[in-house]
């Protein structure tokens, strides 16, 4: 690899007005972190490049020779469509499957001579791939055509924790490779180009703005969502609402054993149908909603097509609550919808200004996010005021800070599937409290999630979806 240019650093940040106090604080490091970077102390860690190119919107290998500041854009400032937050895809990880699946197809496409594919799967990848069923959605993607996979477990030097390379051959000669980053929620960059992010169509990004811009208008969050979205968003919501609740249906009915090893049972049947004879209310309800996100979580975890919210691992947490509110409530699905545009709101917010990936973050990025888009929801769902909608989406994200990723045998499963539970019932603890509360809170949604982002670079790698600490040390 190149020399790494320390000059770049300082030259990008000025050329774009922010100070070191600034860019150390999107990256979640102190000052001297980058001081020392810029007068070539110290290097930034792959990750760290990964991110800085993201924020000047340069590709990463710039950081690499010498830069040419000429052609460095000013990065945009706001957030893309909540379509990017609810995808429809297959389990049972956003990053591990249904990115890989969409690098694959581009690539297929790219290449549609070649008669071999060499797949190389770096960092997070490679240490829980299998569990993930990385492998095995990588090879129906890239079928007939024969492929090999390497799961390379010591390169350290990556420029972000799901690095894939996919190489094709013709006639076993090199035709083409690309090296590829998934970077959570389905969405991949391929390196070498520009960190391209999807159009900005937000231009706030911070819930303060947005709510001062709902208040002088006088408008709701769900109607803040659709003067931003485009024609097509309402037959996009719709959809992935009908896939909510199919998902659930289906994994009432499902029963077995879910794939991987584990020999775990499906339990959502078996919880949905345990109804006693002197069930008090409260307990009902833990058990239904808990039911439901059982079953959209084993859906996931069988592959089967979900909705992510904001990821596969977490999908199971806002469906639960909506489709218990409406059974219970009669709530129409208009009214769900609505919910579901302040929910992705919510969930646009985390990963602009955060993150929502595992291997970045740790599991608060995703549970934690999936928690705070549910609690929001309902805050919306029973017309609670914007305050309190705030309160709520901070109070769930507040008390999952610093909860680790670590899936045993790298299988979303355990803890997984009983982490969607326990925070769908979270997410109503959270409006019970915020709607009580409101007036006596001092930390706002912008700083808990800014908090979340800090907080999970300060994890420990192990610790993010790497199946090689905490539970995942567990052998059965």
């Amino acid at each position: 690899m190149e020399k790494f240019c320390s000059q770049a650093i300082k030259e990008l940040r000025i050329k774009n007005g922010l100070s070191q106090k600034e860019l150390s604080e999107n990256l979640g490091i102190s000052n001297r972190a980058v001081s020392k970077w810029e007068n070539g102390l110290s290097k930034p860690s792959a990750a760290h490049i990964f991110s800085l190119a993201k924020i000047f919107n340069v590709p990463m290998d710039y950081f690499y020779g010498k830069p040419n500041i000429s052609t460095v854009k000013k990065p945009l400032e706001g957030m893309s469509s909540i379509t990017e937050i609810y995808k429809i895809g297959r389990g049972p990880s956003s990053s591990h499957t249904i990115g890989p699946e969409k690098a694959c197809k581009i690539f297929k496409s790219k290449n549609q001579t070649a008669d071999f594919f060499k797949i190389i799967l770096y960092g997070s990848l490679a240490k829980t791939g299998r569990g993930h069923g990385t492998d095995t959605v990588i090879k129906k993607t890239l079928s007939p055509i024969d492929c090999d996979i390497e799961f390379n477990f010591t390169e350290k030097n990556i420029p972000h924790p799901n690095t894939m390379v996919i190489v094709a051959y013709k006639n076993n000669l090199e035709i083409d490779r690309a090296k590829i980053l998934s970077v959570g929620g389905g969405n991949i960059v391929f390196e070498n180009s520009s960190v391209e992010l999807p159009k900005i169509i937000y231009k706030h990004y911070k819930f303060t703005d947005i709510t001062e811009y709902c208040k002088s208008k006088k408008i709701r969050l769900w109607e803040y969502v659709k003067e931003n979205e485009n024609e097509q968003f309402d037959s996009h919501i719709k959809k992935v609402w009908e896939s909510m609740k199919f998902s659930i249906e289906k994994g009432l009915e499902d029963e077995g054993v879910l794939p991987g090893g584990l020999e775990l049972q499906k339990k959502a049947k078996t919880l949905y149908n345990s109804q006693h004879i002197d069930e008090t209310p409260e307990t009902k309800e833990n058990r239904i909603v808990c039911s439901y996100a059982f079953a959209v979580s084993e859906q996931n975890a069988s592959g089967e097509t979900i909705v992510t919210a904001p990821t596969c691992g977490a999908a199971g947490v806002l469906p639960a609550v909506l489709y218990y509110q409406q059974k219970k409530n009669n709530f129409s699905d208009e009214q769900i919808i609505h919910a579901l545009m302040t929910a992705g709101l919510i969930g646009n917010l985390i990963k602009t200004n955060a993150s929502i990936s595992g291997a970045e973050c740790g599991c608060q990025a995703e549970i934690g996010s999936a928690c705070a888009m549910a609690a929001a929801a309902l805050a919306e769902l029973f017309e609670l005021s914007i305050e309190k909608i705030e309160y709520a989406a901070e109070i769930a994200i507040e008390h999952h800070l610093g909860l680790t990723c670590d899936p045993i045998c790298g299988l979303v499963q355990i803890p997984c599937i009983e982490r969607n539970a326990v925070a769908a019932m979270r997410s109503i603890n959270a409006v019970n409290l915020s709607s009580f509360l409101w007036s006596t809170r001092k930390i706002s949604l912008d700083n808990v999630i800014q908090t979340m982002k800090e907080t999970g670079h300060d994890l420990s790698s192990p610790y993010k979806e790497t199946a090689e600490a905490g539970l995942a040390k567990i052998k059965f």
